[in-house]
């Protein structure tokens, strides 16, 4: 049987690698679940005769377009803006926005598989998509962000609505350009409604929202670590990035008790011998909130902590390894120096932040290790929590919805251990994550035929 499977595995990866060339993140997304999920079918042959696998890692529908914009000199520039809707059969699709000179079909394609799987895990009714453009909003005017916007959504307004699909932010997509996209939105359709999450407070937006994905991956490590009879008490915790899910997953982890040693931006990394402090993040938050500023800063702040420029932090020993910036971000060394730095364990912020190569050394050391689909589902939960708040036309307040989130991921560890626990008591988070989401999915699918 064990030949059997495999034989599936590479037949259909064949497939998926012939079909999409090139797509080389979105073969490693399908890759990692269809390995879990192939020996589940292999006792569902109804699900094989539907090929629901087949239908799955093949979008409902990709939108490529033009962006054009005029910048501060009056000069013309193009990219390119992206909607890939990956699945609706559990709900109206959702996820993020993303702006960043990476964004490629590729990505926009294993982010919006990825986030079909992650969705399903909250127990939300919420479809996978997501969404970019190659534009980087880093050193442009206010201005010239919202000229972008404004051009992007001129095209993409036309694919969503509330109960068609239901963006949010990402990478390079905050507050400023939510507000700037929705104003749009709400200009071209003469409506206000639900249709993008991480809104203001004042005009529609969920209390925690920002705060959620960070938090969110704090209470599922410590679901991890209670496993083993552990807490961030007292325990050192590396960070990498400083962007919202970093920020807020320092906050948490530090209000947990744990000393957080290290952020990092795309130039460097951080490391505070003394740790961060309450004192200390806001000063973070004012310099890439607000100013929008490198973290290099931070040391010059703060001279105690050592700025180590071109590198990540994970030559620097820590108990808890969280990695919150970007995909493929945590490779064969990296995952070397996390176990011979004596952590415990590493759960993803991030969406798949850490390489297929790497995950082998970490699961192979015995770590307890979280892929993001998992541990990194508090951002979108909260999101759909606003989408509720908006059907409903009402606002929660912070304590309801750090309660709600708390139970989703509570209830998404129990997923995870239901399907990943492997013979010896160990948890396998990777297939449980993958099997618990790939169920509902499959049996929706199923369910509405051949659609």
């Amino acid at each position: 049987m064990d030949k059997f499977i495999n034989n599936y595995i590479e037949g259909f990866m064949g497939s998926v690698v012939s079909r999409n060339p090139g797509e080389k993140e979105f073969h490693q997304a399908v890759r990692e679940v269809v390995e879990s999920v192939a020996p589940f079918m292999m006792d569902y042959p109804n699900l094989m005769d539907q090929k629901i696998l087949e239908r799955i890692v093949e979008p409902e529908r990709i939108i490529i377009f033009r962006v054009p914009w005029m910048d501060d000199r009056g000069e013309i520039q193009i990219n390119r803006g992206f909607r890939v809707q990956a699945s609706s059969a559990i709900g109206p699709y959702k996820g993020g926005i993303r702006f960043h000179p990476s964004v490629n079909l590729s990505i926009m394609k294993f982010l919006a598989f990825e986030q079909t799987f992650k969705n399903a895990l909250t127990t939300l009714p919420m479809g996978g998509a997501k969404g970019g453009s190659d534009f980087n909003p880093r050193g442009k005017s206010d201005a010239e962000v919202m000229r972008f916007c404004q051009s992007f959504m001129t095209e993409l307004f036309r694919h969503i609505g509330p109960n068609t699909d239901v963006p949010a932010g990402d990478i390079g997509v905050g507050g400023r350009e939510i507000g700037f996209l929705f104003g749009q939105y709400k200009r071209l359709r003469d409506e206000f409604s639900g249709t993008l999450t991480g809104k203001g407070i004042a005009w529609g937006g969920s209390l925690l929202r920002p705060e959620a994905t960070g938090y969110g991956l704090c209470y599922f490590a410590e679901q991890m670590l209670a496993t083993r009879g552990e807490s961030f008490e007292g325990k050192k915790v590396n960070i990498s990035g400083a962007g919202n899910v970093a920020q807020y997953a320092a906050q948490k982890a530090m209000r947990l008790g744990a000393k957080v040693q290290t952020l990092s931006d795309s130039d460097g990394f951080i490391y505070d011998p003394e740790g961060l402090n309450e004192e200390k993040m806001a000063f973070v938050f004012q310099l890439k909130n607000i100013r929008r500023g490198r973290i290099k800063e931070y040391v010059q702040k703060y001279p105690q902590a050592q700025y180590f420029p071109g590198e990540r932090p994970w030559r620097i020993p820590c108990d808890i390894a969280l990695p919150c910036a970007t995909q493929n971000e945590v490779e064969v060394a990296d995952a070397e120096n996390i176990v011979k730095g004596g952590a415990i364990c590493l759960a993803e912020g991030a969406n798949m932040p850490t390489t297929p190569e790497a995950i082998k050394i970490i699961q192979g050391a015995g770590l307890l290790y979280s892929p993001g689909k998992a541990s990194n589902a508090g951002g979108v939960a909260t999101s759909g929590l606003e989408m509720s708040q908006n059907s409903m036309r009402t606002s929660w307040t912070a304590e309801e919805v750090d309660q709600y989130l708390r139970r989703i991921m509570s209830d998404i560890h129990a997923a995870c251990v239901k399907y990943g626990t492997r013979e010896d008591g160990t948890v396998n988070y990777v297939k449980g994550a993958n099997i618990a989401g790939f169920i509902k999915v499959a049996g929706a699918m199923a369910d509405q035929g051949l659609v």
